[in-house]
């Protein structure tokens, strides 16, 4: 419900037609209408827009403003509001008769005064409505005093002014505002104005930013707002906040959110915060102060009414005023209660935004009071086991705690939760590991029990907070780390420590983060989330020999397009692993043991490399194993799937990890859902930029947004999502891209170098999977190029390739291959086949296309084609290839491109305006917009046409281009030369 740009009403319609239908009933069918709704719904908005309708329609209609403090309130503020208004009609008979009935009220008049004074007022008004028909508007009603109130009241009631529709709107009267109580009795029709529905909230949040919005977006708007979340004012007030700070990234032509969903909060702007949250009286400054400080206190803990009651009398003045702060907040609506006395508030952007907010309260003392509370009395290993909320208590305590007391409440609260609320006691783990010296004898075993409970339940993000400890721990020095222990224990110690750093191996994977140590061994790489050891990685700290045990992890970057290959040959340089941990056979347990590993990085090589790790498993293993699913996760990079095939049902998950995503995103892209497979790539790019993540990116999912937008000819989107993959990565979906888009933008020399280059890389780096499909797509263009030579050459690359791996996806490719150099129909029918059985629907339509060349069942099999590509969504790239085939072969083209993808008039306006030279002030004075919207229409237009530059742009336009490739509508005149 924007107004501020003259924008369009959304979500009121009906609202907005009955309040323009009583505005115009002026005469007999006059009527008086009264909206009602809460602080920012929309009400001045819906006036505005109806005022405006109105007008158009030929009605005068004037505004009522009886709100200043400058005449008495009553019947004498009410007669010089009319004054005011009817001004406006420049009738010196009506003013003089207003006039008139303003003077009683200008002495003291006896009781009957104040009716005589309506009574003139009324017959004022009736005159002024025969002379000159008009409307009478008067928007926040409860903001009259209740005197003027009264008295508008009894005016409408017994002195109504004949012919004189009104139409009025206020915040619902609550029992003690008598006046407003009247106003409602009074008015013939008492319409209510709802909260907008969530999809008109979308609505709204796309017309505010000016283009497509992610869901997870406005999920995240209506979760924070809660029961707010149909207020308009907030929802913008939240958009404002994000669009402040930073919260908003565009990501193919879509607004993402880049900041956790518990960061969204309301403005901070302390006058618009009392109108828009509270609902009676606005609080004053200290009472705001207070609920600032409520709102830290509950932003890491869970305050309870009983954990306040039990503090001892005379304790700290704070847990007394926040005693008291709750119950105003409670009785307000603004805090809940549940039933086991927790309080939280009902509105997570309005405690945001109160935490935004200075106040002079500290609030730690009250955690460390209530911690102690509990623990003096019971003990800290009772009172941490049997009230494990006492974890998050202790953690925002901070410093007011000592250590001692603190850890062992932690770990008391953390080992009681693990089964019943497991991210709580990961929090706990957390916190104590944070206070445990790295050489304490305890500290090993913390990690070990933090690390097996991320594992258990697929939190890969927890897993991975524990590099630094873990480091920390490594890089303690023998004698600290060691002290008097036994053997046995130090033994003990150790292989935790190998547990947990695979484990932490594993969950740097699963976020996309590299696994292995810098090159001279002295700590995590700085891209894994921990920061480099404090020591210089010398033989004595251990660092080095403990990170052997990630070698094998390391070696997965590289074939599940992670990061750069791990850059050592085998054998070279190796360091010495440690012996099994004792008590877990490797492959027995949740994690990989090293000849697994040794399978996932070998399902992206050639046969005689994976049927050699598959060689060195136990015997019992091979049925379990799928290696078709593993060559075709490694084919397209995702590692969960591929973890999934290895170790089956021993498979945590992967949680919701980057990992999880691009799964997600991978078999959307499978089985034709572009739309979806697109938002999730932008999901896990903004999750790489959200503060307070730990998450990388999938540079695959990059890859394959980005193709995605190629083949629906959206060359812009495609282009900003590969310059955002690093040239060092060479797994082949990325060559597979970058190839699309080089020819696709007319590049297509460079297009076929830098595939063969790409896939010199790739093959140095061991990777074959998915070789096969950067060849496939040499050899079609090759035949768009008519060059048969090539296309021949290709082929026995392809079969060459299929000798080398021998898996599914490289037999399919060969018999497409031949399809099309060699015409052979069989070989294409068993690829389709294939394809369709494995549900690749992007490879089923490039196998119809194949059909089609070659003759088989050309009709059906353009059509099918045709189908295809309009359900993917697919534009100028799959559209010029059919061209190609349905000429050569006498067919008739179905028509493809959707109407939603041709420019709009106002596009062509813009363009013909870059073409004539205009600068974006000139622009923006013609369309009658700012330069900022100029500047935002121009990149999107730049993003769809595929042009880089305002030069490009008006040359597409000007040699007929644009036309050519059907984006621009028929009968658009200078499209063409």
């Amino acid at each position: 419900m924007d107004v501020r740009d003259g924008g369009p009403v959304i979500g009121r319609e009906s609202e907005l037609r009955e309040v323009t239908r009583t505005l115009l009933s002026t005469g007999d069918p006059a009527r008086v209408l009264l909206l009602v709704g809460a602080a920012g719904n929309g009400k001045t908005a819906v006036l505005e827009h109806a005022r405006r309708a109105a007008v158009e329609e030929g009605a005068r209609v004037l505004r009522l403003r009886c709100h200043d403090g400058g005449s008495t309130p009553g019947a004498t503020a009410l007669a010089d509001g009319v004054h005011g208004a009817l001004a406006r009609l420049h009738g010196r008979r009506t003013t003089v008769r207003v006039s008139g009935a303003r003077r009683p009220g200008r002495r003291r008049a006896l009781s009957y005064g104040e009716l005589s004074q309506l009574s003139a007022l009324s017959d004022a008004l009736t005159e002024a409505a025969r002379d000159s028909p008009f409307a009478l508007l008067l928007d926040d009603v409860e903001r009259l005093p209740s005197a003027t109130a009264s008295a508008l009241g009894l005016l409408i009631r017994v002195f109504r002014p004949a012919g004189v529709p009104m139409v009025m709107a206020g915040r619902p009267a609550r029992p003690r505002d008598g006046g407003a109580s009247q106003l409602t009795s009074a008015a013939d029709r008492l319409l209510e104005l709802p909260p907008l529905r969530p999809a008109d909230v979308e609505a709204l949040i796309v017309h505010v930013l000016g283009r497509p919005v992610e869901p997870a977006l406005v999920t995240a708007v209506l979760r924070a707002l809660g029961p707010m979340a149909g207020t308009p004012e907030a929802v913008l007030s939240v958009l404002d906040s994000m669009d402040g700070r930073g919260g908003l990234l565009e990501l193919g032509g879509h607004v993402c959110l880049t900041e956790p969903e518990q960061a969204l909060r309301l403005t901070t702007d302390v006058a618009q915060l009392r109108r828009l949250c509270w609902p009676g009286e606005p609080p004053d400054t200290a009472d705001l102060d207070a609920a600032a400080a409520v709102a830290r206190a509950l932003e890491h803990a869970e305050i309870r009414f009983d954990d306040l009651h039990r503090l001892k009398p005379g304790g700290p003045r704070r847990a007394g005023l926040v005693d008291r702060a709750l119950t105003p907040l409670v009785g307000d609506g603004i805090l809940t209660v549940d039933e086991d006395g927790r309080a939280s508030f009902a509105v997570p952007a309005l405690a945001a935004a109160l935490r935004a907010l200075p106040t002079h309260h500290e609030v730690s003392s009250l955690h460390a009071l209530i911690t102690r509370s509990l623990s003096e009395r019971l003990g800290a290993e009772t009172a941490g086991g049997g009230h494990p909320r006492l974890a998050d208590h202790v953690t925002a305590a901070g410093a007011e705690l000592d250590d001692g007391l603190a850890v062992d409440v932690l770990l008391a609260a953390a080992r009681t939760d693990a089964r019943s609320d497991w991210p709580r006691s990961v929090r706990a783990y957390s916190s104590a590991l944070g206070r445990l010296a790295p050489y304490d004898r305890r500290t090993p075993g913390v990690l070990h029990e933090s690390a097996e409970l991320s594992l258990r339940h697929a939190d890969h993000p927890g897993a991975l907070a524990l590099g630094e400890p873990l480091l920390a721990c490594l890089d303690a020095s023998p004698a600290e780390r060691d002290g008097d222990g036994s053997r046995e224990a130090r033994d003990g110690d150790r292989n935790r420590l190998v547990y947990v750093t695979e484990v932490w191996a594993l969950a740097a994977l699963h976020e996309h983060r590299l696994p292995y140590a810098d090159a001279d061994g002295s700590g995590f790489d700085s891209s894994s989330g921990s920061g480099s050891g404090s020591g210089s990685g010398s033989q004595d700290t251990g660092v080095t020999e403990h990170l052997a045990a990630v070698e094998g992890f390391a070696a997965l970057a590289g074939p599940y397009g992670i990061g750069r290959v791990a850059g050592r040959p085998a054998g070279e340089g190796r360091r010495t692993a440690f012996p099994p941990v004792v008590g877990r056979r490797p492959g027995s347990g949740p994690l990989p043991s090293p000849a697994e590993l040794r399978l996932l990085a070998a399902a992206a090589g050639g046969r005689a490399e994976l049927l050699a790790a598959l060689g060195a498993l136990p015997p019992e293993a091979d049925s379990a194993l799928t290696m078709d699913r593993l060559r075709h996760a490694a084919t397209h990079a995702d590692l969960a799937d591929a973890l999934a095939a290895v170790l089956g049902d021993r498979y945590t998950g992967a949680g919701d990890s980057t990992a999880a995503r691009y799964h997600a995103m991978v078999r959307s892209y499978l089985e034709g859902d572009w739309d979806q497979a697109l938002s999730a790539a932008r999901r896990i790019e903004a999750r790489s930029r959200t503060r307070g993540t730990e998450a990388a990116t999938a540079q695959c999912a990059r890859a394959l947004a980005a193709e995605i937008h190629c083949a629906r000819g959206e060359l812009g989107h495609a282009r900003a999502w590969l310059e955002l993959v690093p040239d060092s990565v060479a797994h082949p979906l990325v060559a597979w891209a970058r190839m699309s888009l080089r020819y696709w933008s007319g590049r297509t020399a460079q297009a076929l170098e830098g595939a063969r280059e790409d896939v010199r890389r790739a093959r140095g780096s061991g990777l074959l999977s998915g070789i096969e499909k950067v060849l496939l797509r040499y050899l079609s263009y090759a035949l768009l190029e008519g060059m048969p030579q090539v296309m021949r050459r290709t082929l026995g690359e392809l079969e060459a390739l299929h000798e080398e791996v021998g898996s599914a996806m490289t037999r399919e490719t060969v018999l497409l291959g031949r399809g099309l150099v060699h015409g052979e129909v069989d070989g294409a029918l068993a690829a389709l086949r294939s394809v369709e059985q494995r549900g690749d629907v992007y490879m089923g339509l490039l196998c119809r296309l194949c059909l089609v060349e070659i003759g088989d069942d050309s009709d059906r099999r353009l059509a099918e084609a045709s189908y295809l590509a309009q359900s993917l969504g697919i534009g100028r790239a799959t559209r010029t290839t059919l061209g190609h085939m349905a000429r050569r072969r006498s067919l008739v083209l179905p028509r493809l491109r959707p109407a939603r993808d041709r420019l709009s008039e106002a596009d062509i306006r813009l363009t013909v305006l870059v073409s004539d030279g205009a600068t974006n002030r000139q622009i923006a004075a013609r369309l009658a917009s700012s330069e900022k919207t100029v500047e935002r229409r121009l990149t999107q237009l730049f993003q769809r046409t595929g042009c880089r530059s305002r030069a490009e742009l008006a040359a597409a336009w000007l040699d007929g281009s644009l036309a050519d490739r059907g984006l621009v509508p028929d009968g658009v005149p200078g499209t063409s030369q």
